[in-house]
């Protein structure tokens, strides 16, 4: 027999359904009491190490839906001083990504650790040392170490939040800079890969000397770029009118950066609509 109680109606049926989704056999009687809420008194019919197991796996699911997002927002205002909705908004998002996220970047950020674990070894510590849980009361009190956690990864994400601001004025700055140029070409043919391959408007290729002395004749450190990168400078010194891109990964980063800079002078095409001959695009 386990006693819980929720002073919050929401948590009370969130609870009840991240219970049922876990084990179906779980008896439970539910009242309400004016001074502590919603009384759940719980039973089981199995082993006791699973039924805590389970009761910590709920009360797991019920914080991240309902007091993850809260605890977030309070150190993203009082632990590192944001005011700004969208600047907390974006950390926010970027928070979520990193507690939670399962693509292989957000691991890498939470060095393949998983945060919600914690939060089950925490309730699964006080399930065991209790009959009676108040999950407010554990909130408010037995969250020091998990706290302490959120408020590293919230940092994660700021630090992620900035990385993004210098890119972002980074291409900001590049904009501003091929629209006060004048075009050397109107039309270039690009090909994904490893590094871009440039084509000039009747489909020859440039070669790296090529792409090395075009960008010798601008001042490219100007705007931060070094003259030996070959994939976005060649463009930047061009500055053509139109950009045609081919290839078949519209996400690829170097293609996602000549996109924001350049905007509506990019066309994007599948690799197979490349126009030249096919000999060109293995050079």
């Amino acid at each position: 027999m386990l006693e819980v109680y929720f002073e919050s109606d929401k948590e009370a049926i969130s609870f009840c359904e991240h219970l049922f989704q876990l084990n179906k056999k779980i008896e439970l009687h539910w009242k309400t009491t004016e001074e502590w809420g919603n009384h759940l008194h719980l039973d089981h019919h199995e082993s006791a190490s699973h039924f805590m197991e389970t009761i910590a796996k709920a009360m797991v699911g019920v914080f991240v839906t309902h007091r993850l997002t809260g605890m977030i927002n309070s150190i993203i205002k009082h632990n590192y001083y944001y005011t700004n909705s969208d600047e907390i908004e974006r950390i926010m998002d970027l928070s979520h990504w990193i507690f939670a996220g399962d693509d292989e970047d957000s691991q890498i950020v939470r060095k393949n650790k998983d945060p919600s674990q914690l939060l089950y070894t925490l309730f699964l510590a006080n399930i065991k040392n209790s009959g009676i849980l108040h999950f407010d009361s554990i909130i408010n009190f037995q969250m020091k170490v998990f706290k302490e956690q959120l408020i590293h990864y919230v940092g994660l994400a700021i630090d992620e939040f900035k990385r993004e601001e210098d890119h972002q004025a980074f291409i900001d700055m590049l904009r501003s800079y091929i629209i006060k140029r004048k075009p050397l070409f109107k039309t270039i043919h690009i090909l994904q890969g490893d590094s871009f391959s440039f084509f000039k408007p009747d489909g020859k290729p440039f070669s790296r000397m090529e792409l090395r002395m075009l960008m010798q004749q601008e001042p490219l450190y100007i705007v931060g770029l070094d003259v030996d990168e070959l994939n976005l400078s060649p463009l930047i010194a061009m500055a053509p009118d139109e950009i045609k891109l081919f290839g078949d990964d519209p996400s690829d980063p170097k293609t996602l950066t000549v996109i924001n800079i350049f905007q509506e002078r990019v066309e994007f095409k599948p690799f197979s609509s490349f126009p030249f001959p096919s000999d060109f695009k293995n050079k």
